[in-house]
């Protein structure tokens, strides 16, 4: 079965050939490898055409290139990973043998934080032992689904946060998650940035406030003040 990996990217000219090339085994091995660029200001979208199967435009949020790039694939799985996330060497074989096994439509692996700050590893510990816990995954667990499950879902619904919440409720109906053990590494650069427990905070204030059916446009306008 081929894996179609969907990056959605945003101005990563940065990191993002580092990010591509680290997924040329994969292609090598059969998978195909979509970039959606959501309106890049610098060369995210040059640079991962020497390095994609196809690159393609949307309008910009996650959930929009998400959708777009789900809609030209051509894999039986597909493979949600964010631009700042590195795969374990073994990815396809642990996703394809772990769905195969399970019998589950989807899933998620294991985190790992990279950076300086000594408390990434607990947020980690924290995050991977959340979704086991409630079947809820998060982007940068780098979700996977079965394409047919993926359509029963209706895709990523069309908000500008928390998206991928908000996908793994609908896929829990379908099934629930497969959890991998092997960690997807992804960079703490946004919990570095703002501050590890001033991150943490917002993003717990965020979860909450969408429980309660506030508003993700609302909720985006919040995280994207905070951002700057």
């Amino acid at each position: 079965m081929k894996i179609s990996i969907i990056v959605p990217v945003l101005n990563e000219a940065e990191g993002i050939a580092a990010m591509l090339a680290a997924l040329a085994p994969l292609r090598n091995r059969g998978n195909e490898l979509i970039v959606v660029d959501g309106g890049s200001s610098d060369d995210s979208a040059a640079l991962s055409r020497r390095a994609a199967d196809r690159v393609v435009s949307a309008p910009r949020g996650r959930a929009s290139q998400m959708n777009a790039g789900a809609a030209l694939a051509r894999g039986e799985i597909l493979l949600f990973l964010h631009a700042d996330t590195r795969l374990p060497e073994n990815a396809n074989a642990r996703i394809l043998q772990g769905l195969a096994a399970s019998g589950r439509a989807w899933g998620r692996f294991d985190v790992r934080i990279e950076g300086e700050n000594r408390l990434l590893p607990v947020i980690a510990f924290f995050m991977n032992l959340r979704s086991r816990a409630t079947g809820i995954a998060t982007g940068d667990q780098a979700i996977f689904v079965r394409r047919e499950a993926f359509k029963r879902a209706g895709g990523f619904p069309p908000v500008e946060l928390m998206e991928d919440i908000a996908l793994s409720r609908s896929l829990k109906r379908v099934s629930r998650p497969l959890c991998l053990a092997d960690k997807v590494v992804t960079s703490g650069r946004r919990w570095e940035r703002r501050g590890v427990l001033r991150t943490v905070f917002l993003m717990w204030w965020l979860r909450l406030g969408f429980f309660f059916g506030a508003a993700p446009a609302n909720l985006a306008r919040l995280y994207d003040g905070e951002r700057r």
